[in-house]
């Protein structure tokens, strides 16, 4: 098995965790990666990508998600499978981000401190979401006048925050360090077992 066959296979193990648009793209594009992908991600871009997965999943009583190493996983699952339009997307996003950061404090954001991070990455997160729903109920509308063309290439559009957030969790939940100190990890599952009481402060099962 190749590893993009293997990648796509977890996502579909780990759809719960993933919006619909990130699973539509990996789906469409995972046998189709462009050409210029090994060129993709700079230096730069991937200590950006390591920084804002760690304000979406900062270390507390367990691995963040710096530590756990998501940061590289979400620049090779950008380059390995999704399509150049995607990738596209996901790489203007990067240098929004630091356009940003400059605009507001003259820094990178890499520079910031844990409140500006914080306040960038929400003011995106806010954005994406207003984004998401408008495109959503466009789309609505023109399936009901039956535009099956646009609801297609609805299904198909990518959102930067969206890519960001749905890789974050994939890689975390994914990694040695997500899977053993941040739930309760079973290395042999045994019996199904349909309904579990759970203790106070039980982990969840990965």
């Amino acid at each position: 098995m190749h590893r993009r066959e293997a990648l796509k296979n977890v996502a579909i193990l780990m759809g719960g965790a993933l919006s619909a648009t990130t699973l539509s793209v990996i789906f469409d594009s995972c046998n189709a990666p462009s050409k210029d992908s090994d060129k993709l991600i700079s230096a730069d871009h991937q200590a950006l990508i390591t920084e804002m997965v760690d304000v979406i999943l900062p270390k507390t009583s367990s691995p963040g998600a710096k530590e756990a190493g998501v940061g590289p996983f979400v620049a090779m699952m950008i380059k390995d499978c999704f399509p150049a339009e995607a990738q596209k997307v996901f790489v203007d996003g990067l240098n929004d981000i630091d356009k940003r950061a400059e605009k507001a404090h003259n820094k990178k954001f890499v520079e910031l401190g844990t409140s500006e991070r914080n306040k960038i990455l929400s003011e995106v997160r806010d954005e994406t979401v207003k984004t998401m729903a408008a495109d959503k109920e466009k789309a609505e509308k023109e399936k009901t006048s039956g535009d099956n063309a646009s609801k297609k290439e609805k299904e198909k559009k990518s959102y930067f925050f969206a890519m960001l957030r749905d890789l974050t969790i994939l890689g975390f939940r994914t990694s040695e360090l997500g899977a053993t100190k941040a739930f309760a990890y079973v290395d042999i599952p045994g019996r199904y077992d349909g309904c579990t009481d759970m203790k106070p402060g039980q982990k969840l099962w990965v």
